[in-house]
């Protein structure tokens, strides 16, 4: 192998991961409630159709946000199977994904629910950046689950800490540490 089919390939690797990158970022914005994190996943100009929502990218961000923040409890996003087909500055990039999702209802009853599906995304790199440019979600398994009684702390026992959403995660004060020479 050459220098230059070398760079190339290396070039490739360095877009896939990229594209890797910001799909864990949108997994964990949408998990955690981060708006930052989420609206980094996408362009500016992009579009979102993700089961009730169509529209804008940045619509969808808001949607979410707004319902997640009066009505989500808790959310688990895991990606998998991500295959990615780079044309130049453009990617074809499907996603399979499981989510797990505690909610309320409109009368306030808690429920949760198991979602299986796929992010059909073109992604677009400007100025050396990856990011969602048109996104569709398709849902391939969505079953409603039993709902147990009692509070998180209750049902979880032991098993701490338990995490949360807008902030208040243990990824915060544990990214911080990283962060700080000496930790």
């Amino acid at each position: 192998m050459d220098t230059l089919d070398m760079t190339r390939k290396v070039g490739e690797l360095m877009d896939r991961e990229a594209i890797r990158e910001c799909m864990f970022r949108y997994c964990r914005g949408i998990d955690r409630q981060d708006e930052a994190a989420l609206r980094s996943s996408y362009w500016p100009d992009a579009t979102d159709r993700h089961g009730p929502y169509q529209g804008s990218a940045m619509g969808f961000v808001d949607w979410a946000l707004a319902k997640l923040r009066t009505q989500g409890e808790r959310s688990v996003h895991n990606v998998a199977n991500l295959s990615i087909t780079l044309r130049g500055e453009q990617a074809a990039v499907e996603t399979y994904f499981m989510a797990l999702q505690r909610d309320r209802d409109a009368q306030g009853t808690a429920r949760e629910v198991f979602l299986a599906g796929r992010y059909l995304d073109r992604f677009e790199k400007r100025s050396g950046e990856w990011r969602i440019a048109q996104r569709t979600v398709v849902y391939d398994w969505v079953r409603p689950l039993g709902t147990p009684e009692g509070t998180e702390a209750e049902r979880f026992g032991p098993r701490q800490p338990i995490g949360g959403v807008q902030g208040n995660d243990p990824i915060h004060a544990f990214l911080a540490a990283v962060e700080q020479p000496g930790s």
